[in-house]
C-alpha cells in the first residue's frame, strides 16, 4: 500500500484512481468487517476528494450516518463536520469509510460493535484489539492508506499493535475533540493509525492544534512535528521493568531486544518501576463509567437517534435505552451511575481521582530523569475470539495502557517482532506531556533500526 507521505503528492487524477482501487479492495475483503460503510453505494462517496482517510464511526463527517456503533444512533445523520475532518480537508485529504468500533468505543475487541465484528487481518481467528479494530485492521490490511481512531484508555495503541501498524495517541489537549461521540471526556483523545511513523507525525501535524470549539483543547501554537523529526536525537529512555517482565515470554523478549536496539543507536537505557499499576485498572474504570454514565445520558429518545414506540414519556426512556444500548454499554453506564451514586461518590470516584494524581506523580517522578518510557502496549499478543469472556479479565488485558490517559501523556505503539504465530508484537514509547516530538522522534529510530 502507498504510504501517506507518498500520496500527498499525487495528481487529482492518481488520486481518483487510488480511491477507485481502495473501493475494489475492500469489496473484494467484505469479510474483514474493517469497514461497517464503504460509501460506494451512495453519493457520498465522492462528496469529499481528497487523499482518502478511513474513519472511525464515532468521528462526525456532515451528512454521513455516524452512529458510534450502536443500534441507539441508527438514523442519525451528522449535521457537522468534527474539527479533525475539516482539518483533513484543509490539507487536501478526505474522509473516505466508516470504520467498525466497539460500540460507544467500550471494548478491546470490537465484537460489541452493532454490526458485527472484526477480524484481525493477520489471523481471522484472533481479534483485532478495540476500540479502534476497524480502523487498525483496515491499515494492516492494506484497506486504508491511514485512519483516524480515538483512545479513551488504549483504544488506537493496542488494535495497532494487534494488527501490526503504528498507533499514536497524542497528549490530551493537542487534538480538538470537537465533533468526538465522547465516552469518557477527560480521557478522550483522537489519533492516527498509521503503516509507519513518519505517517502517523504527517496526520498529526494535520490534525493536530487549538481548537476554539473544545474547552479541553490546548491554547499555545502548535509546532509541526513531522518537518522536525529526528531520529538521530540521542535520549534517555526507561524501560519499566516491572510492566515487561509481566508480560507473556515472547512479548518480553521482543521489549529487551526493543531496548538492545535503542541502545545500540546510542540512546541511553535505564531500568525502572512504575509503581501505579495495581491502581490504574481500579481508577480507570471508575472515572471512564462514571463520565460515561453522563454523556451518554442524553440518547434518550427525545433528541435523536432510535426511539421506542411507548405511551409514556417512563417508557419511553427506559425501552429505548433498554433496546438501544448493548450488553457491554449496560455494564458501564450502571457501574458509572452506581460510583457517582450518594454514599458512594466519595468512596469510589473521589478516591480514584486521587489515584490519578498519584498515577500521573508516579509518571513524572520517572520522566523527570528520561525523556520517553519504554514497555509493552499489552501483555500478549492478539487472542483468539472468545478467549476473554469474563469482562474482568477482558479489562485487566488493559493494565499497559489505561494509566497514560489517566496522566494525559503522548504514547505511541510501534511493532518491533512477530511472536511464533506470525501475530505482531508492538512496543510502546511514552512522553512527558506536550512533549510529543520526543515520542515520535524515539519511536522512528526504533522502527529504523528494526528494519536494518
Amino acid at each position: 500500500m502507498i504510504s501517506l507521505k507518498q500520496a500527498l503528492k499525487l495528481s487529482a487524477s492518481q488520486i481518483s484512481a487510488l480511491r477507485a482501487e481502495l473501493k475494489e479492495k475492500i469489496k473484494a475483503n467484505n469479510e474483514l468487517g474493517a469497514y461497517i460503510e464503504q460509501l460506494t453505494n451512495t453519493d457520498l462517496s465522492e462528496q469529499y476528494s481528497g487523499v482518502p482517510i478511513a474513519i472511525k464511526d464515532n468521528i462526525q463527517v456532515k451528512d454521513w450516518a455516524i452512529t458510534s456503533c450502536s443500534k441507539i444512533l441508527q438514523g442519525y445523520i451528522a449535521p457537522y463536520n468534527a474539527t479533525v475532518i475539516e482539518k483533513l480537508l484543509n490539507a487536501g485529504l478526505a474522509p473516505f469509510g466508516r470504520t467498525n468500533m466497539d460500540e460507544f468505543a467500550m471494548g478491546s475487541t470490537t465484537e460489541s460493535s452493532f454490526y458485527g465484528k472484526t477480524l484481525n487481518p493477520l489471523d481471522h481467528t484472533r481479534v483485532p484489539g478495540g476500540s479502534s479494530g476497524g480502523s487498525a485492521a483496515a491499515v494492516g490490511a492494506g484497506l486504508a492508506i491511514a485512519a483516524l481512531g480515538s483512545d479513551t484508555g488504549g483504544s488506537i495503541r493496542q488494535p495497532a499493535a494487534f494488527c501490526g501498524c503504528v498507533g499514536f495517541k497524542p497528549s490530551y489537549g493537542r487534538v480538538s475533540r470537537y465533533g468526538l461521540a465522547a465516552y469518557s471526556s477527560s480521557l478522550d483523545q483522537i489519533g492516527p493509525i498509521t503503516q509507519n511513523v513518519e505517517d502517523a507525525a504527517i496526520l498529526y501535524n494535520i490534525i493536530a492544534g487549538h481548537d476554539e470549539k473544545d474547552s479541553t483543547s490546548l491554547n499555545q501554537n502548535f509546532t509541526p512535528s513531522a518537518p522536525a523529526l529526528n531520529p538521530n536525537r540521542k535520549l534517555k529512555i526507561a524501560l519499566i521493568k516491572n510492566y515487561t517482565d509481566e508480560a507473556d515470554a515472547e512479548v518480553k523478549n521482543a521489549i529487551y531486544k526493543a531496548a538492545d536496539a535503542l541502545k545500540s543507536a546510542g540512546h541511553e537505557i535505564k531500568q525502572c518501576q512504575l509503581s501505579s499499576a495495581k491502581y490504574a485498572i481500579a481508577a480507570y474504570y471508575i472515572i471512564a463509567t462514571a463520565e460515561a454514565s453522563a454523556n451518554l445520558s442524553r440518547y434518550d429518545g427525545v433528541r435523536y437517534g432510535k426511539r421506542a414506540d411507548c405511551d409514556n414519556l417512563k417508557d419511553m426512556y427506559a425501552l429505548t435505552r433498554g433496546e438501544g444500548f448493548g450488553s457491554e454499554v449496560k455494564r458501564r453506564m450502571l457501574l458509572g451511575t452506581f460510583v457517582l451514586s450518594s454514599g458512594y461518590y466519595d468512596a469510589y470516584y473521589i478516591k480514584a481521582q486521587k489515584a490519578r494524581a498519584f498515577i500521573a506523580k508516579a509518571y513524572a517522578s520517572i520522566l523527570d530523569d528520561a525523556d520517553l518510557l519504554l514497555m509493552p502496549v499489552t501483555p500478549n499478543a492478539a487472542y483468539k475470539f472468545g478467549e476473554l469472556k469474563d469482562p474482568l479479565k477482558a479489562y485487566l488485558s488493559d493494565v499497559y495502557t489505561v494509566s497514560v490517559n489517566l496522566a494525559g501523556l503522548p504514547a505511541i505503539s510501534v511493532p518491533v517482532a512477530k511472536n511464533a504465530d506470525g501475530l505482531s508484537i508492538s512496543a510502546q514509547l511514552i512522553g512527558g506531556a506536550f512533549n510529543d516530538q520526543s515520542v515520535l522522534d524515539g519511536a522512528l529510530c526504533l522502527e529504523q533500526m528494526l528494519k536494518n
